[in-house]
């Protein structure tokens, strides 16, 4: 029998329906009991009448689920991300936020850093102004980031123009993800083509001269082929002074069923992202030119940009081609195959900030250009089968990750005023007469005195055999458990050069090769007690390894071969309680140990040094849903204490002592977003993000920069004016709030906006 054609028409209305996102559903689900209950009470009747009574056949109808729309709502029910299994969220046995395509429309979200403003336990980092950076409890990476389950850890930023939905998992995610995973992980679920037309033209015009049109179309072809296109283009400007971005993309995919039993996903991306990379505003020395508890230099003087706006473009061009193929045997055993390739190409050049503003204005500036090219083959094979063991049901998991990374990198350093030695690697300016660099002419250039990060090209390539199983048991209504292994084969061959920094030939041309292997397990542990159907309380363990590898070398002092992989281990207990159908509450306690983290010897930059003593536990209390058919609620609260628990390098000035506190872990933050629908027409939301001071980086014994707490009010306006026509304006910082919103260092902080706004015309034809 052929699949039903889903009625778009009456999708949409349930999809635009404002006043109640999810009333279609229920009054549809009502509508099915009511047949059912008149059915069934027909039998009855007649049964008693006359005996008994055949039927040919009996239907009953109701709305199918659109396989192009996503369920509406804040809530989401089922996450595959965390298992490899699709499983309800509140039978998964850790702490997972998910941002649903309701959030990201109504929050106006353009990025992975406002995708996680209200996520409690996460936040973003600087990066340099040149990527993507997030925070999983005390623990910064550039590397934990994923699509569609596949690896896609290249520094760059991400647009949120063809996803779905966005996952962020909490804790040690090795069962899940092998390599990486260690504070958490984030997973951007991607659109795909479907059988429920979609026709969406978004148009956002904002301030600061912000400009951004997407398009999202698509449809069946028939009945066993369908296609989709999502495209995005944005031009717009900053409230950062010579600061501007243009990005890109187009994303087509295809969905083919030969069978009702296959599934095949084939698409393709291509996405430019050009952008100035800003590293915000230095420090400021205190009294006497005291660098302890430094604060950002002029806070509320957002606009001003230190080093060179113009001499500081950043561009990333992708590749990618995904092919996702799945099939559900006869014997109850399915199979799912992902493959994902990507080219990444990159420079970055930046002129930028490299010390604290001193009391008479002056600081140092610096600057280097750094080229980067990766290619990622990935592919993924799941196994899952479910059997029935006496009473017991496991839902039994099998995975195989076969992966190739290949990675050329350069960096060549800035030298000022044509001087080509030490001292040209740097210049002063003085923040009251010129913040940025005039007329001083800047090369690029390899030839480097006394110092190793000015001038390198290294090539490494690396190999991954992954190999995961899995058990998830359910022993009764009450009771589940989950276990599992993952096994890792880390094949590392880097080839370096560099100048040398030490006698007795310093400047001179160093090469190097490492070919490493590693091989670790990441084990999973977790039981689920469930009180009620609509409560858990879980208990977990799991552990996490990070190679040295990929995007790590890079900036790695070649010197040292300490190659030994970091470790993280998580120890987590919860509670999950769905309040309502459409309103979810979850609870979570823990415990996250770093052990093996790669640092530079504070007494010895040529040097890396590997040290254990890295601790955060914390608190999580996340909500998401409806309150009431009208309200809808998503954010929470987090408690963070993060600290170094054993002494960081060799006793002196730069030494990281015990009990510092780890850079940009505030110990209290606090998000709500609040949505309220007033008639089926008009809406409104007001959100508020709130921190505790934190620091910009893991202070050491005499040195550091306080980033103060603050507390920002956000706003959003909607009116759906016709089933097919929605406009929405947004407004952040409605308080005009002088912040800092992130940093990547103690001189590199990034100012939060001024008062901003944002209207975004969506048009569903």
């Amino acid at each position: 029998m052929r699949p039903r054609q889903p009625s778009a028409t009456r999708q949409r209305s349930c999809a635009n329906h404002i006043g109640s996102p999810s009333a279609g559903h229920r009054s549809n689900r009502r509508a099915a009991s009511v047949i059912a209950a008149a059915v069934a009470a027909a039998l009855s009747t007649s049964a008693w009448a006359q005996g008994s009574v055949t039927l040919d056949k009996v239907t009953v109808e109701g709305a199918k689920r659109s396989d192009t729309r996503p369920e509406p709502g804040y809530q989401a029910k089922k996450s595959s991300s965390s298992t490899r299994t699709d499983t309800p969220l509140i039978d998964t046995p850790q702490s997972i936020s998910v941002v649903t395509q309701d959030v990201i429309k109504d929050q106006s979200v353009q990025s992975l850093a406002d995708a996680v403003r209200y996520v409690p336990g996460i936040q973003a980092a600087q990066g340099e102004g040149n990527r993507d950076a997030l925070i999983f409890r005390g623990n910064i990476s550039t590397g934990d980031f994923f699509v569609d389950g596949l690896r896609d850890d290249v520094q760059t930023y991400r647009d949120v123009y063809n996803t779905d939905r966005i996952e962020v998992l909490k804790g040690a995610n090795g069962l899940a993800f092998g390599r990486g995973g260690s504070g958490g992980a984030i997973n951007r679920v991607t659109k795909e083509a479907g059988w429920d037309p979609v026709r969406d033209l978004s148009l956002s015009f904002g301030s600061d001269d912000h400009r951004r049109v997407a398009i999202d179309i698509g449809q069946g072809f028939n009945d066993s082929a369908a296609w989709r296109l999502n495209s995005v283009y944005e031009d717009s400007d900053s409230y950062r002074d010579g600061v501007k971005l243009e990005r890109y993309g187009i994303n087509p995919t295809f969905t083919f069923k030969p069978t009702s039993r296959t599934r095949v996903v084939v698409g393709a991306e291509y996405f430019k992202d050009e952008r100035i990379a800003d590293r915000g505003v230095p420090s400021a020395n205190g009294p006497a030119n005291a660098v302890v508890n430094r604060r950002p230099f002029r806070l509320g003087d957002d606009d001003q940009f230190f080093g060179s706006a113009a001499l500081s473009p950043t561009e990333t061009e992708t590749y990618a081609f995904n092919l996702a193929i799945e099939h559900a045997f006869d014997n109850g055993l399915t199979i799912k195959n992902r493959t994902r390739y990507a080219d990444y190409d990159k420079f970055y050049q930046n002129v930028f900030a490299d010390s604290a503003v001193a009391n008479n204005g002056n600081f140092t500036v610096r600057g280097y250009v750094d080229f980067t090219d990766r290619k990622n083959t990935l592919n993924q094979t799941d196994l899952t089968y479910t059997a029935h063991w006496g009473s017991v049901e496991h839902k039994l998991l099998g995975s195989l990750e076969l992966s190739r990374q290949e990675t050329d990198n350069s960096r060549l350093s800035a030298f000022f005023n044509n001087d080509l030695t030490t001292t040209g690697t740097q210049v002063t300016l003085n923040a009251n007469t010129a913040s940025q660099i005039g007329n001083i002419p800047v090369t690029f250039a390899a030839n480097l005195v006394n110092g190793n990060n000015a001038f390198r090209d290294n090539t490494s390539d690396v190999d991954v055999i992954g190999v995961t199983v899995q058990d998830q048991i359910t022993f009764s209504p009450q009771w589940q458990a989950i276990f599992g292994l993952r096994y890792d084969h880390f094949s590392t061959d880097f080839r370096g050069q560099r100048r040398s920094g030490a006698a007795p030939t310093p400047n001179a041309l160093v090469s190097e090769r490492f070919d490493i292997s590693d091989e670790f397990i990441s084990p999973r542990a977790g039981l689920i007690f469930k009180p009620r159907p609509d409560t858990s309380v879980y208990a977990s363990y799991s552990v996490s390894h990070v190679p040295r590898a990929g995007d790590q070398l890079t900036s790695l002092t070649l010197t040292n071969q300490a190659f030994d992989p970091e470790k993280f281990i998580n120890v987590e207990l919860g509670a999950k309680w769905d309040v309502n159908p459409n309103l979810a509450l979850t609870l979570a306690v823990y415990q996250l140990d770093r052990e093996k983290v790669a640092i530079t010897n504070p007494n010895n930059a040529s040097e890396t040094i590997l040290v254990d003593g890295q601790e955060t536990k914390g608190v999580e209390l996340t909500v998401a849903g409806q309150l009431t058919p009208r309200w809808s609620l998503y954010g929470g609260y987090a408690y963070q204490d993060g600290e170094v628990t054993r002494q960081q390098g060799v006793t002196g000035p730069n030494a990281v002592l015990k009990g510092a506190e780890l850079g940009q872990t505030p110990a209290h933050t606090f998000s709500l977003w609040n949505r309220y629908n007033f008639t089926n027409v008009w809406g409104a939301a007001v959100g508020v993000i709130a921190r505790s001071h934190s620091f910009a980086l893991t202070p050491t014994a005499t040195q550091s920069t306080r980033l103060p707490g603050y507390a920002r009010l956000d706003a959003a306006l909607y009116a759906q004016f016709t089933p097919n026509i929605r406009l929405q304006v947004n407004l952040e910082n409605l308080t005009g709030r002088d912040y800092a919103l992130f940093a990547h260092n103690n001189n590199n902080i990034t100012p939060g906006s001024p008062f901003a706004g944002r209207a975004t015309l969506i048009y569903s034809f």
